[in-house]
């Protein structure tokens, strides 16, 4: 848990801030911050299946380590150089330290907290949205300093991190390892069997919307109310406002969500309700498009205001109630076997949905904008929690979310 909060600490209190450091005192053009942007979120993503392999062979904690150190040299290097080919290779080795320690630390979770994985990834959560919630506003009063200092600060962060995980953290490594063959041949074997393990493959598919919508926290909501609110001091305000409407939702109330939840449906079910949820959270602003935009005043910032706050909260309210269950329902699917691997290729393909999604979100938006119809967006991200919701019901009824049978000596998993 302590993990999870400093990585998101060090993690968000820096990157908020680099692009403006690209494009302000480093003066690089826009395609060259968003190429360098774009590689850490490529070295992530696509590397996220090779952090989890790792993991499931070599244990869990050298995985976790060595996502600390590649972090603290990459947050190091992106504040003392200036060169292009420099940032690029930093850029890529912060996204790769995301891949190597993220799959295994959950995977580091879900085997610890047992029977109680559920209420462990509650908790997870609350650890989770805490360090986004503090980073921040930490990494806002250091680059006021300089970003130097931020990057400097951030890298710190992560070595001290990483020397406390080394001594105190104790090693685990999967209870189902098999390295009888050789590691090519032994890795390709085990991607092919995850490859066939359609459940899960459905499930993952099925999940993306989630991840799609949850990001609207960053994407459409804060363009809706600089659309509505301008981009002075009540729009930054009001986008502020956003980012702790979820934040500190899910630090008050997900643990309780989830002890409700628990108590009153299976996994599939609150999966289910989780992202009909989310797809409700884009009616408050789908019903404030249908109303006149005020010239000024008070009415004009409560249009701009108060429905993407009230969307914020139940997009948070909707994560709280399907993360937990999503990541025991991966566990499970996966026959509680080679459990980082199937972390790392599931984020591989909500990483990939999310880009996209966030692609068609922007091209919705645009269309909306230029043709005078601004319930369009909101309209297409309701109906995908809808179409999401009913795919995780469906699987659910015909019982492909199911824990996984044993048959034989080996796990298996129903078609």
């Amino acid at each position: 848990m302590v993990n999870q909060f400093t990585i998101n600490l060090g993690f968000y209190m820096l990157m908020p801030y680099l692009a403006t450091y690209l494009a302000g005192p480093l003066g690089l053009a826009g395609w060259l911050v968003g190429l360098i942007l774009g590689v850490r979120n490529f070295s992530q993503q696509g590397m996220f299946l090779i952090g989890g392999t790792l993991a499931d062979r070599l244990g869990y904690k050298p995985m976790i380590i060595a996502g600390l150190v590649l972090r603290t040299v990459g947050f190091a290097t992106l504040g003392l150089v200036e060169s292009v080919p420099a940032l690029l290779a930093a850029s890529a080795a912060t996204g790769l330290a995301g891949a190597l320690f993220n799959p295994a630390s959950r995977a580091y979770l879900a085997a610890d907290a047992g029977e109680r994985r559920v209420e462990a990834f509650a908790l997870f959560n609350v650890f989770y949205q805490a360090g986004i919630l503090l980073g921040p506003l930490v990494g806002m009063i250091l680059t006021g300093i300089d970003f130097s200092v931020t990057c400097l600060t951030a890298a710190a962060i992560f070595a001290i991190l990483g020397v406390i995980q080394i001594r105190a953290l104790p090693a685990r490594r999967p209870e189902h390892t098999d390295t009888s063959d050789g590691v090519r041949e032994g890795v390709l074997r085990q991607w092919r069997g995850i490859f066939a393990n359609r459940p899960f493959l459905l499930f993952s598919l099925a999940m993306v919307g989630s991840y799609v919508m949850s990001f609207q926290v960053y994407l459409s909501l804060p363009l809706e109310v600089r659309r509505l609110g301008g981009e002075g001091q009540f729009g930054t305000a009001a986008v502020a406002v956003l980012f702790a409407v979820s934040g500190l939702s899910t630090i008050a109330f997900q643990t309780k969500v989830t002890a409700w939840c628990k108590a009153r449906m299976e996994p599939g079910r609150a999966l289910a309700w989780g992202l009909l949820v989310m797809g409700t959270a884009f009616v408050p602003l789908l019903l404030a498009s249908a109303v006149p935009v005020p010239d000024g005043g008070a009415g004009l910032w409560l249009l701009a205001g108060l429905p993407p706050a009230l969307s914020a909260l139940l997009l948070a309210l909707g994560t709280m109630i399907a993360y937990p269950f999503e990541m025991d329902t991966i566990v499970r699917l996966a026959g509680n076997r080679l459990v980082a691997t199937h972390y790392g290729l599931y984020n591989t393909i909500c990483g990939i949905g999310i880009t996209v999604g966030n692609l068609l979100t922007g091209v919705a938006l645009d269309a909306a904008r230029s043709a005078g119809v601004p319930a369009l967006p909101w309209t297409a991200l309701g109906l995908l929690g809808l179409a999401c919701a009913a795919a995780l019901y469906a699987l659910h009824r015909t019982g492909r979310l199911s824990p996984a049978q044993t048959e034989g000596g080996r796990q298996t998993v129903a078609a």
